[in-house]
Parts: structure tokens; sequence; C-alpha cells
């Protein structure tokens, strides 16, 4: 028998939650979970950028819990299924990375703006993702039941996120691009 990763259920715009439930693929629940997925992405490519270890250990750590809020999110409340958790070790995880990669970079001297490394920008990218799909998650919250917990690991990813920017500039060398509100046009 063989597998295939198309099965032409979807062609009609809509798609299955994990217990089999079928949704539009615009549903607020399908919205929450890929808005998720991208953001995960965006965290693989910084990843793969990433040259320091700490650095390494931590985006690992937030893509597989993440991939659970992913999959917290793909199964509707009071099924069958108990849905993969978050503990409150894992956003105490979140909180000590964000504290040690600010002992990298110290005090904020301004606004960041999202360049630098490669790692940052793409840091950068998944960041402003997180936070997308963290309002994506509050939607949801608003007309479904979403674990709590879930909801913060989310905003305390995003904030991660940037924390990991900041020390991925620091760590290779270039430091935090600021926003200069009175930048001169440049002589191109």
């Amino acid at each position: 028998m063989s597998s295939s990763i198309y099965t032409r259920s979807g062609d009609d715009g809509s798609t299955s939650l994990a217990d089999g439930t079928r949704l539009k693929k615009n549903a607020a629940r399908v919205e929450a979970y890929g808005a998720l997925d991208e953001a995960n992405s965006f965290i693989g490519a910084a990843l793969a950028h990433a040259e320091d270890g700490r650095l390494q250990i931590a985006l690992s750590f937030l893509q597989h819990r993440l991939y659970n809020c992913s999959s917290n999110l793909a199964l509707p409340p009071g099924g069958k299924w108990t849905p993969p958790s978050i503990a409150e070790e894992d956003v105490a995880f979140l909180e000590r990375a964000i504290d040690r990669f600010e002992e990298g970079t110290g005090s904020l001297a301004g606004f960041v703006l999202p360049g630098g490394s490669k790692a940052a920008c793409f840091l950068h990218l998944a960041r402003t993702a997180c936070r997308r799909a963290e309002r994506r998650v509050v939607t949801l919250s608003e007309s479904e039941s979403v674990d709590g917990r879930v909801l913060e690991f989310v905003n305390r990813a995003s904030d991660l996120l940037f924390a990991a920017a900041r020390y991925a500039n620091t760590w290779n060398g270039s430091g935090d691009v600021l926003w200069d509100k009175d930048a001169r046009p440049p002589e191109i």
C-alpha cells in the first residue's frame, strides 16, 4: 500500500482536525494552529543559521513545544483524545532562557529593528509570526475553549524569540540594529 501526501479530501476547502472532525480551512482553530506552524518554520530557518549552542538548544526545545501547542489546538475540546500539554515548567524554561540571553545582551538602548545576522533576521521573522499566531489563538479563545497554558506559552515564546534575536546579533558581533527616528535620507 502506498501512502501519499495528497488525499484530495481538502479540495472542497475543508481539512481534518486530529480527531477526524472536518472544518473549513479558514476556521479560527485551523488559523490558530496554522499560524503556529508558520512561526515554527521560521524558527527552523533561524536554527539552521544559529551557531551558538545555547541558542540551538533553546530553539530546538521551542520547536517541540510549539508543536505541542499546535497539536493541542488541532483537537477540539471535550473529545476522547487527550491533547499534548504545555507544563508550567515549559513556560519557566522560556523565562530562564530569556534571562540568560538578556545577560549576554544587556539593557535595551532603544527600539530594535529586525536585522543584523542571518539568524537574528530569521528570529525576528519567527517573532512576528509568533505574535500573529498569538492573536489567532486569542481570537479562537473568544469563541471556543483553549488551554490557557498554550496562550501563555505562545506569548512567552515571542518574548524568547526577541531576546534570542538580540543574543544572536551580540554573539555574531553585529549588536542591535536600533531605530533612528531622525535618520536622514542617504546618498545612493
